[in-house]
């Protein structure tokens, strides 16, 4: 998106949302905001529905945990120390607009925020996705289940401080006869790519 529709749009925010938006920032030529939990229901709605906006699309939804990103003072996207958030991507087709929305859920322990099913029905499996991954619970969602994960998995997996191999492996167990959990037996390493070139590769003969 060019620079002067950039300013349009955020003019426009600027006008329509008021204090609502908590930060506003320009990257890579797309319009980053961020709303408050208690704000972001009312706020959605009148991104979809105000004329000057028309955010009619949900184009993607995903979670995010910010646990070690940068100093807990840093406060330019909104979080203010927070950990986990969601993330909303909209598209306006009348205007031929992008626009990218972050509500920090306020809880890092218990991450809630309010489902936005309501407002695009497409959030359904996203919100569910970022339930089973994250652990960011949306209320009001009329089927909060896991969507990719197994029926008895413990634990987040996308949240940073979820082990890269897990904690438990499954198996069929011919004995039993059915699939069963057990202490994952994957040694725990860190593996330090490596790029191995003959001496003087690349010099010109």
């Amino acid at each position: 998106m060019s620079s002067s529709r950039l300013e349009t749009l955020a003019l426009c925010l600027q006008n329509v949302l008021a204090t609502k938006v908590v930060t506003a920032s320009e990257r890579l030529g797309e319009l980053t905001i961020a709303l408050s939990p208690a704000d972001m229901l009312e706020s959605m709605e009148t991104l979809r529905d105000h004329s000057d906006l028309g955010f009619e699309i949900l184009v993607d939804l995903c979670g995010m945990d910010y646990s070690t990103y940068g100093s807990e003072s840093f406060t330019g996207d909104g979080r203010q120390g927070k950990r986990f958030a969601a993330v909303y991507h909209l598209l306006s087709i009348s205007h031929n607009r992008r626009l990218r929305v972050k509500v920090f859920a306020d809880d890092d322990e218990f991450p809630v925020l309010d489902s936005v099913i309501g407002i695009w029905p497409a959030a359904n499996w996203f919100e569910r996705e970022a339930f089973d991954l994250y652990g960011i619970v949306f209320t009001g969602h009329p089927d909060l289940r896991r969507i990719l994960t197994d029926y008895g998995f413990i634990g987040n997996p996308f949240r940073k401080d979820f082990p890269l191999s897990g904690n438990v492996e499954m198996r069929y167990d011919p004995d039993q006869q059915r699939v069963i959990y057990q202490p994952v037996s994957i040694e725990p390493r860190q593996i330090t790519p490596r790029v191995i070139r003959e001496e003087h590769y690349g010099e010109s003969e």
